[in-house]
C-alpha cells in the first residue's frame, strides 16, 4: 500500500497444452470440471491521460462490481493510460506502469474480485500492447500481448494463452485480433470457454466499421460456442474516441447485455458454463481435411498452470 500511495503522490507531483486426440476431443485426464456459473462485468470506461486518475477510477469500478456479486471484471484495451497518441502511449516508464498494476493489484486484493486490464507492458526494449489478468489475491496470472496491431507503438506479441478464472478456461484478445478467426479458435480448442476481448475500435467517424465489429465479435461467439465478455471505450461527445457498445455474447452469437454508444456503462451477467461447450470449434478438428492441421497450431497455445 505504501508503495502505491508513494506512486500516486509522486504521479501527481510530476507527471500445458490441453492436446486433442485422433477425434479432436479434449482427455479428460487434462481437464477439470468448469464452475457451473461465471458472473462477469464489463466496464465501458473513458480513460484520460492521467495514470493517477485512471487506477482510481478502476479501484471505484471493483469495488461497485464486488458489492454486484461479480468475480471477473474487463475494462478496455489501454484502461490504465488511455488510447491516444503514439508520444502519449510511449511516454511511460516501465516503472510508472509497474506500480500502477501494483496498485490495480492491492485493489483486487482488496475487494477480493479479479480484473483484466488493458494496459501497456516494457519488457526491456519492448513496449506491448498488453492486459493483464491479476488475482483477488493481487497476484499477476497472465499477461497478453496484442498480435495483430492497428497501431504503430507497441511490437507485436506472438503467444496465444489459456488461462483460469476460478477454473474456467478463458483467454483474451484485443481489438484488432478479432478480425483473425484462429486467434480465437486454437485457445478455444486448447481448452478456453470464455474470450475476454478488450478494445478500442473506431469512433463515430468511421461509421462503416461499426458493423463489420458486431458482426465480427458475434462470429467469434457461434462460429467457436463460447461466451464473449467485451469491454470497449465509449464514445465522446464530440466523436472522438470509440463508439461505446460494449457486449456480451452468448455461445450462440446472441447478445445478452450491450452498453449505449456515449455512456460510460457497466454490463453484468451470470455465465451459464454448461452452454459454451467448444463444439463448433472441435468439428473443425472432427470433420474435414484440416483436423492435423489445427492439431499443430493447437500445440503453439500456452496454456497457464499445466
Amino acid at each position: 500500500m505504501w508503495r502505491c500511495m508513494m506512486f500516486t503522490t509522486a504521479l501527481a507531483l510530476g507527471a500445458h497444452l490441453l492436446s486433442l486426440d485422433a477425434r479432436g476431443a479434449e482427455p479428460a485426464a487434462a481437464t477439470s470440471r468448469p464452475a457451473p456459473q461465471l458472473r462477469v462485468a464489463a466496464v465501458q470506461m473513458r480513460s484520460t491521460r492521467d495514470l493517477v486518475t485512471n487506477v482510481r477510477r478502476i479501484d471505484e469500478h471493483l469495488a461497485r462490481c464486488a458489492n454486484d456479486g461479480v468475480r471477473v471484471v474487463v475494462f478496455p484495451e489501454c484502461a490504465m493510460t488511455g488510447y491516444f497518441d503514439d508520444e502519449h502511449m510511449r511516454a511511460f516508464s516501465s516503472t510508472q506502469l509497474a506500480d500502477a498494476e501494483q496498485c490495480v493489484a492491492e485493489a483486487c486484493r482488496k475487494h477480493d474480485i479479479y480484473a483484466i486490464i488493458g494496459t501497456p507492458h516494457r519488457d526491456g526494449d519492448r513496449l506491448y500492447n498488453s492486459a493483464v489478468v491479476i488475482t483477488p489475491r493481487g497476484d499477476i496470472l497472465a499477461r497478453y500481448h496484442k498480435v495483430q496491431l492497428a497501431e504503430s507503438w507497441p511490437a507485436a506479441g506472438d503467444e496465444l494463452i489459456v488461462f483460469k478464472i476460478d477454473n474456467v478456461p478463458a483467454s483474451i484478445i484485443i481489438c484488432h485480433d478479432e478480425r483473425y478467426p484462429e486467434l480465437v479458435r486454437l485457445p478455444v480448442l486448447a481448452g478456453a470457454r470464455v474470450v475476454f476481448y478488450l478494445s478500442h475500435e473506431s469512433g463515430l467517424d468511421k461509421e462503416s466499421k461499426i458493423a463489420p465489429y458486431r458482426a465480427q465479435i458475434q462470429a467469434r461467439a457461434v462460429e467457436n460456442t463460447v461466451y464473449v465478455v467485451q469491454a470497449n471505450a465509449p464514445a465522446n461527445a464530440d466523436a472522438t474516441g470509440s463508439h461505446g457498445q460494449s457486449r456480451l455474447i452468448a455461445p450462440d452469437g446472441n447478445l445478452i447485455e450491450e452498453a449505449s454508444i456515449f455512456g460510460e456503462d457497466v454490463i453484468a451477467a451470470t455465465l451459464e458454463l454448461e452452454r459454451a461447450t467448444g463444439g463448433q470449434a472441435r468439428q473443425s478438428v472432427d470433420r474435414g481435411p484440416l483436423g492435423d492441421w489445427w492439431r499443430a497450431g493447437v500445440a503453439k497455445v500456452r496454456v497457464i498452470g499445466e
